[in-house]
């Protein structure tokens, strides 16, 4: 009887990962939804991935991360995401609380995983910023000055410029916008710790105003904004809000269509964001789970750590070195690039602040 139970079990047992494991000789393919920051490691990875496990083709789809949260949630895409890749943890955050508010159960086959992680940082061109920073260091105040005189020589730069282009990304679909936003309203509210009371303070109300007046047509992507800014060059971009892992990936794009390349200026307090990787439950198998698995264990790995490096991402695994990964960015002297920064790193805000950063946005006018 004893070795009858301990058959059923071994068989129950089998049985189990059998529905969980793909079935040899059975070809998985994965969708993996990322934001846009992560589109070119990501697809040199994808390449490298696909040669090692040939069982598993992946396709890959790129966003606004907030996009990422609310066309999950709303069900609103054209195809079965698999892996969910916002460019803040946080996000996913919101994600699993919406869900659970919604359905009653978890969103994810188990605990999200930090793939690549990176500061916000601003760019501008070197004799933009130095007009517009005298003292070298950024700061928000100075950019709301030019934003209200709405010419350069209101504030001290040549008259030939013109007026003062500001960019950054929508904060209802980009997570750099409202990393943006939340740190912006923390200078304006004069504030250690920003709260949402913050919010109802005048002055902060009056800032959203005038950048949503200022920014024409935000971009709904990091990536996006920053190629627009590389395009537009100086005379209508002058600096722009981004992550630092796209700023320094993109600085000899900026020499070879400027001729003359942007620089790196760092925020204190900046915000650090992980980009981080969730396996979604909805209607997603065992044996699709299993081989998302492998990719996210895959991207985690030294080897695939230092792509993420060479792209100006910082690591997430911590047997990588920043400094010694070969063509890593910052060996290329790029203008204001830091290994390590001096200012404040904080993390990114709650979901509260989020929520009330969409909402100010959403009521400007």
């Amino acid at each position: 009887m004893a070795t009858k139970s301990l058959t059923s079990l071994a068989i129950i047992a089998a049985a189990a990962g059998l529905a969980y494991a793909p079935l040899p000789g059975v070809n998985q393919s994965i969708t993996i939804v990322s934001g846009s920051e992560l589109q070119e490691p990501l697809r040199l990875l994808e390449t490298r991935f696909e040669q090692q496990n040939p069982s598993i083709q992946i396709n890959l789809e790129f966003q606004g991360s907030q996009d990422i949260v609310n066309k999950y949630i709303d069900d609103n895409n054209d195809f079965e995401p698999t892996v969910l890749i916002p460019a803040n943890g946080q996000l996913l955050d919101e994600l699993s609380q919406r869900w659970q508010a919604q359905y009653g159960d978890e969103p994810f086959y188990e605990t999200p995983q930090p793939i690549a992680k990176t500061i916000l940082v601003a760019v501008s061109w070197p004799a933009r910023a130095q007009a517009l920073f005298p003292n070298g260091e950024f700061q928000w105040q100075r950019i709301e000055d030019a934003m209200t005189g709405g010419n350069w020589d209101k504030i001290g730069g040549n008259a030939v410029w013109g007026s003062f282009d500001f960019v950054t990304t929508d904060p209802t679909r980009s997570n750099s916008g409202q990393l943006t936003m939340s740190l912006w309203s923390q200078a304006e509210a004069n504030s250690n710790n920003l709260n949402t009371s913050d919010f109802g303070k005048d002055n902060v109300q009056t800032l959203f105003g005038l950048v949503k007046r200022s920014v024409y047509q935000p971009p709904r992507s990091t990536d996006i904004l920053l190629q627009e800014f590389i395009t537009r060059g100086p005379n209508d971009a002058d600096i722009a809000t981004v992550y630092e892992s796209i700023a320094l990936h993109r600085w000899e794009q900026s020499s070879a269509t400027q001729g003359k390349p942007y620089q790196v200026l760092y925020l204190n307090p900046t915000i650090e964001t992980v980009s981080t990787a969730a396996i979604v439950r909805r209607d997603i198998s065992g044996g699709k789970a299993k081989a998302a698995r492998e990719f996210i264990n895959f991207l985690t790995a030294p080897e695939q750590q230092a792509v993420f490096v060479q792209h100006g991402f910082r690591p997430t695994n911590a047997q990588v070195d920043l400094t010694s990964v070969p063509n890593s960015p910052w060996s290329k002297n790029i203008p204001g690039a830091m290994t390590d920064p001096s200012g404040q790193v904080s993390s990114p805000p709650d979901r509260a602040i989020v929520e009330e950063v969409v909402r100010q946005w959403q009521r400007a006018n």
